[in-house]
């Protein structure tokens, strides 16, 4: 599969682009140019390449390099974190619609048909009115947003694969049902756990930008790009780099994991076929 991944054009160059988010995010940790919470006045609006700043700095004089640094962890741990939750999530709601009594099931299903209705936005907006805005709220509205989704896909390969043959005959030879989703169910539902993963941390990197621009990310001091492009908003007729760079940053981001998702998809396809050709 990793072979496969590397020769499928957009796996590899999804592979380049999430590699350039961790690596701005793994640099982060260790340098960043200024420190992207001081202000320095002195140094506000400055162009790329003066004042020793190479990307310039925005009104309060923060240098605008630092802050995309920093973003990068930020966005990179959010996106993490709610890919986890969406996981957690996702598998539980699953497990809990194919492993219980069937009326049990149905109900766990219209359960989850009802969520999908509520998009990401509201979810997160009705956790911040409640326990104010935050990154764990942030995290909690996408990954539960997002995790009802990859159940609705898990769902149907989970049914798919408990109804297979050696699934059944491991059953009728005593096989407990734990042992069945360890051994059974969760190898032959990992690709496609693992391709929907990827799009999920495109979808938590696009939502926490876009919840941070509304205001309902973490507050003040936390850099993020979305918090970058809320401030910069009323200014980006006068200084629009100042929201071009955070803006392909988001935007390489979300294609970087939407291209590794299809080449993981491309992957598992090809590794398919050739176990169908054996």
């Amino acid at each position: 599969m990793n072979r496969a991944l590397v020769k499928s054009r957009s796996g590899f160059a999804g592979l380049l682009l999430v590699g350039l988010l961790v690596l701005s995010a793994l640099v982060s940790l260790a340098w960043t140019p200024y420190d992207p919470t001081f202000a320095n006045p002195r140094d506000s609006w400055l162009l790329p390449f003066s004042g020793g700043h190479l990307l310039g700095t925005d009104r309060l004089g923060r240098d605008e390099l630092s802050m995309l640094l920093t973003g990068a962890r930020s966005t990179l741990t959010t996106a993490l974190l709610a890919a986890a939750v969406a996981a957690v999530v996702g598998l539980a709601l699953t497990f809990a619609a194919v492993l219980v009594p069937r009326w049990i099931g149905a109900l766990v299903v219209q359960f989850t048909d009802v969520l999908i209705a509520f998009p990401v936005l509201l979810i997160a907006m009705i956790l911040t009115a409640v326990y104010g805005g935050s990154t764990w709220t942030v995290v909690l509205a996408i990954g539960i947003g997002a995790g009802v989704n990859l159940a609705r896909v898990a769902r149907a390969e989970a049914g798919r694969v408990l109804n297979t043959d050696y699934v059944l005959a491991a059953h009728a030879a005593g096989s407990g049902t734990w042992r069945t989703v360890r051994k059974h169910l969760l190898p032959n539902i990992a690709p496609t756990l693992i391709v929907q993963l990827s799009l999920v941390l495109s979808v938590a990197v696009l939502a926490e930008a876009a919840l941070s621009f509304l205001g309902f990310g973490a507050p003040a001091p936390t850099v993020s790009w979305g918090r970058m492009l809320h401030e910069q908003q009323a200014y980006i007729a006068a200084r629009p780099l100042l929201v071009i760079w955070p803006g392909i940053a988001v935007a390489a981001s979300v294609l970087g994991f939407n291209l590794l998702g299809d080449g993981l998809r491309e992957a598992a396809d090809a590794r398919l076929r050739v176990r169908e050709a054996a």
